[in-house]
């Protein structure tokens, strides 16, 4: 099986542990200023912070369990983004500050909604390419 930090894994893990330390910081701030003006946005940046932690810690211990832990992780935070990214437009009051994940990620040139798609590409790409070595 390919290890998950490899080749273009690496890149990825870089770009999670990023992201895992920016959502956080945002959050952190956001909801330690002024919980008030949008707790449940500024709880889904941490929920964000969370998920890009797990997904760099996975990718970079490699292995099965991780590799599974890393697609559950990944497929929350891409429903995350597409559903935050919707609701951020369609019920605005909800997030009246940019986070993470409001408006698909527009604040973060919308590369929250692009990276958990990455992901699961690198998760089956590196799969797959196990699998071929295997046969």
């Amino acid at each position: 099986m390919r290890e998950l930090s490899t080749g273009p894994g690496r890149v990825l893990v870089a770009v999670y542990a990023v992201f895992a330390v920016a959502a956080t910081g945002r959050s952190l701030v956001q909801l330690g200023t002024d919980a008030g003006r949008a707790p449940l946005a500024y709880s889904l940046s941490l929920l964000a912070a969370v998920l890009y932690l797990v997904a760099t810690t996975c990718l970079l211990r490699g292995g099965e369990v991780a590799r599974r832990v890393a697609l559950v992780t990944v497929l929350v935070e891409a429903t995350g983004v597409l559903v935050v990214g919707t609701l951020s437009y369609l019920v605005s009051d909800w997030f009246p500050d940019k986070t993470v994940w409001s408006h698909y990620g527009q604040g973060y040139g919308f590369l929250p909604l692009v990276l958990p798609f990455l992901g699961l590409w690198w998760l089956w790409a590196s799969r797959r390419s196990a699998d071929a070595q295997t046969t």
